[in-house]
């Protein structure tokens, strides 16, 4: 009982310094827009159901986007639809959709969007110049595929993706080492095995493609990451990462387009000799999916900035699963029961994943934002200066590793750009 009453009293201590201390910024007109704390399991119940539910809203933006693109790529690229044999120039042309749209954006909500500094030409050259190399290759071997291997095919493979995402994210300590973790992917890639096991229409040069890009989405997303966690460079929002990074995008596509596509080829086809109504049609048609691409990444950008990409890319197999569905059914792909016994049991470890980050969460023990986000070490110091030093749980200790991640992306950035 007596050491119940020293912890109220000290509790109630720490209460007045902390309420002395919010009167001190208030006279200071420096009242810092969060206050850490150590949360009760019932406020860490409500933030997560808070977060999780804003998160589900991203993801389904995302999931609607996402679907409709992948159906337009096929149909678009596809020999039995409008069969135009161009993806890499389309994907170039929808960057630079992106990049006139993230512009106008940040014109129209400048408090919002606009970051407070853009980077360096330095800055830019080593983390943005490689992050934006790597999606763009992602999103072009990923259109490329397309022209030689079904929709259905294609989301069963880039699921695996997932396994490259977790190497990643352990090598950039973006993620703790954890067996729950591990066993959970594990069965989320025999759920995607199944999937693809009774392919009757194996094409090896298409599987290349696809996993090419799984693994270097992997990459991308590890380096998006790396890039939001460091706001000093202009990579604040969604928003201003797109604008910065779509151009580099644009540019890395147009020089694959024009060395294996035949752009002369392309200038005198059907598409644009065959009157001003053909022209402008086809014109239409490669611009306006643009937007569905902006809408698409500036979702998928949020998500990772709120969630991190290990959650992002268990959504982007949930994603892969409802595209399936709705290539079976929109394109005639086949199913068979094995592939549909994998997406059920991909099913499950997307739950069994859901729950682990729902226990990571209640037994979290560090301080928390007003968003239920981990408080860096530096910032909660920041904050609340004492002498005394806490013990900091595992993702306390991962979002302190900033410094280390910003040093190795600067590294893969290097051995990218000599490679690039």
């Amino acid at each position: 009982m007596a050491l119940l009453r020293q912890d109220d009293r000290s509790l109630d201590d720490s209460l007045r310094r902390s309420s002395s201390q919010e009167d001190d910024y208030e006279q200071q007109d420096l009242r810092p827009s969060f206050y850490a704390h150590v949360p009760s399991v019932e406020e860490k119940r409500r933030l997560w159901i808070q977060n999780a539910t804003v998160n589900t809203m991203f993801i389904g933006s995302w999931f609607f986007f996402a679907i409709l693109l992948s159906m337009y790529n096929k149909w678009m690229f596809s020999d039995s639809h409008f069969n135009f044999p161009y993806p890499l120039f389309v994907t170039s042309l929808h960057m630079v959709v992106q990049f006139i749209l993230a512009g106008l954006v940040i014109s129209i909500w400048p408090h919002k969007f606009r970051p407070d500094r853009y980077p360096t030409t330095e800055e830019y050259g080593k983390n943005a110049v490689p992050t934006g190399a790597t999606t763009s290759l992602d999103i072009g071997l990923s259109n490329l595929s397309l022209k030689t291997v079904s929709l259905s095919f294609y989301t069963m493979v880039k699921s695996s993706s997932l396994i490259f995402v977790l190497l990643f994210a352990f090598l950039f300590h973006l993620e703790r080492f954890s067996w729950r973790l591990v066993g959970v992917i594990m069965l989320i890639c025999s759920g995607v095995l199944l999937m693809v096991a009774t392919e009757t229409h194996f094409i090896l040069g298409g599987f290349v493609l696809v996993i090419s890009a799984s693994a270097l989405g992997g990459l991308r997303w590890a380096l998006t990451q790396l890039l939001f966690q460091n706001k000093k460079m202009g990579f604040s929002n969604p928003a201003s990462t797109i604008f910065l990074l779509s151009p580099i995008m644009a540019v890395t596509l147009i020089i694959l387009s024009f060395l294996i596509e035949s752009w002369s080829s392309l200038l005198r086809s059907e598409f644009f000799t065959s009157g001003i109504t053909r022209t402008i049609k086809t014109i239409l048609l490669l611009l306006a999916p643009g937007v569905l691409a902006f809408c698409m990444v500036l979702s998928e950008f949020y998500i990772i900035q709120r969630a991190g990409m290990v959650p992002m890319s268990i959504a982007g197999i949930a994603k892969e699963v409802a595209t399936i569905s709705v290539s079976a059914w929109f394109f005639g792909d086949e199913l068979t029961p094995l592939n549909i016994t994998g997406v059920a049991i991909t099913i499950c470890g997307i739950c069994l994943f859901t729950y682990h980050k729902y226990l990571k969460s209640i037994q979290s023990t560090i301080p928390l934002d007003g968003h239920g986000n981990p408080i860096l070490p530096e910032e909660e110091i920041a904050l609340h200066p004492r002498d005394d030093t806490t013990e900091l749980d595992e993702t306390s200790r991962l979002t302190s590793n900033s410094a280390e991640n910003l040093e190795i992306h600067q590294v893969v950035s290097n051995v990218i750009l000599r490679t690039w």
